[in-house]
């Protein structure tokens, strides 16, 4: 089954993946969504790697402690309520 998942790219890595599918003659979305799955397989053969790849996210650390002061405040919405 396949889910769908809205991504916003910041304008660099939005001219990247441009740039790449022109380079690979492919959709934008469709190279995304392969790039995506490349590296979620490859943090499944890694597990220890994926504190590095979450450190590496601009903005990561920031994000996650709003998100816990958030839902410390109750402002969140239950996953089946999506």
């Amino acid at each position: 089954m396949a889910h769908q998942i809205y991504l916003d790219l910041d304008d660099e890595s939005a001219a990247r993946l441009a740039a790449l599918a022109e380079r690979a003659h492919a959709q934008q979305d469709d190279l995304a969504v392969t790039l995506l799955s490349e590296a979620l397989a490859e943090l499944e053969r890694e597990p220890a790697e994926v504190a590095s790849v979450l450190d590496r996210i601009p903005g990561s650390w920031e994000r996650m402690h709003l998100g816990r002061e958030q839902a410390g405040r109750g402002e969140t919405v239950r996953l089946d309520e999506l």
